[in-house]
């Protein structure tokens, strides 16, 4: 990683409209192991993936709109978090695959959590939780998933 320190070999139009800040600009091989955050993304070696701070912020919002004591039906809970979760879909779409499958499996577990409160059982909406609502009940719902929209947005582009 160097730093910029001369802007003479960049084009006049670009450095007349902008200016840079040496300390955080600097030129990085994105195939170096430690990468760097751009835009919501974590680049390194070749791939990107959403940084750790895009993901923190989704489950934020998902968690504030999924508390288990809220008065809203479970229909209701889904309308409010699918625009949350496609939004940020379409931000990251281009972003490696292997972080949607965690992010599904923790919004149904929020909204198993909720489920099993209003059926008077205990627990977070674990282990038999999967049984009596399995992940097809919530797709049934509605709810978005990310890896479902990742697999039909990478099908559409092998056409």
């Amino acid at each position: 990683m160097r730093q910029i320190d001369d802007r003479s070999d960049w084009p006049a139009d670009y450095t007349a409209k902008r200016r840079h800040t040496p300390d955080k600009t600097r030129i990085v091989d994105a195939r170096e192991p430690g990468g760097f955050d751009f835009l919501g993304y974590h680049f390194e070696r070749g791939m990107k993936w959403p940084r750790r701070k895009s993901m923190g912020k989704l489950c934020d919002s998902i968690r504030a709109k999924t508390r288990r004591a809220n008065g809203h039906s479970l229909e209701g809970l889904i309308n409010q978090i699918n625009p949350t979760l496609s939004g940020w879909f379409e931000y990251f779409k281009h972003s490696h695959w292997n972080g949607f499958p965690g992010v599904d499996g923790w919004v149904r577990m929020r909204l198993r959590s909720i489920v099993r409160k209003r059926a008077h059982r205990s627990g977070r909406g674990r282990g038999k939780g999967h049984q009596r609502w399995p992940n097809a009940y919530f797709a049934r719902q509605g709810l978005f998933s990310l890896q479902e929209a990742y697999a039909k947005a990478r099908q559409s582009s092998k056409r």
